[in-house]
C-alpha cells in the first residue's frame, strides 16, 4: 500500500535521505581510512621484523667468521 505525502513531506524525506547518505558515506570513507592505516602499520612491523632478523644473521655470521679467522690465525 502506497501512502501518498503532502510535497513538504516529500521535500524532507529527500533532504533526510541525502543527509543519511551523506552520513554513510563519511562512515566509509573513515573505516577505509583506518583499514589503510592499520594494513600500513602491519607491513612497517613486518619490515621491521625482517630487518631486525637479517641485521641479527649479518651479525651472527660476522661473528662466526671473525671467530674463525682469530682459531686460524692461532
Amino acid at each position: 500500500m502506497t501512502e501518498t505525502y503532502s510535497k513538504s513531506r516529500q521535500r524532507a524525506e529527500i533532504a533526510f535521505g541525502n543527509v543519511q547518505t551523506q552520513f554513510f558515506a563519511k562512515n566509509q570513507a573513515a573505516e577505509e581510512l583506518e583499514s589503510d592505516a592499520q594494513s600500513q602499520q602491519a607491513k612497517t612491523l613486518r619490515l621491521r621484523e625482517a630487518r631486525l632478523a637479517r641485521e641479527h644473521s649479518s651479525r651472527v655470521s660476522a661473528t662466526s667468521a671473525l671467530i674463525a679467522k682469530r682459531a686460524r690465525a692461532r
